[in-house]
């Protein structure tokens, strides 16, 4: 979890947000990452909610329950990040896991 100058979809602007990483940095100094929310969104199967009242909340770094959004994936380079906040618990990387599988339909073998 980190803090992301995260770009608008018209790239004029850029808001500072909290991110998931996806995908470490490469060789060429770029992350991927999941654009994350203050709102809890339950509905949609590209979401996974993080709740505050969640045992390992605290570790997350955020301040609110908050939602990923893992649809709205975006590569950046790592000039963009401000910092790291936190880390996601294995309960939520698994979901996050399952939700990727699902949005490119990867099959398990």
């Amino acid at each position: 979890m980190v803090l992301v100058y995260f770009p608008f979809t018209d790239f004029e602007n850029a808001k500072l947000r909290p991110a998931a990483v996806l995908i470490p940095e490469n060789k060429y100094g770029d992350i991927c990452l999941a654009f994350i929310t203050s709102k809890a969104i339950e509905d949609d199967i590209d979401n996974l909610v993080i709740n505050q009242e969640e045992k390992d909340f605290s570790k997350t770094g955020l301040k609110v329950s908050s939602t990923i959004k893992v649809g709205k994936i975006a590569t950046l380079h790592k000039d963009l990040i401000a910092g790291k906040i936190g880390a996601l618990s294995k309960k939520h990387i698994k979901k996050l896991n399952e939700i990727l599988k699902k949005i490119f339909q990867i099959e398990d073998r």
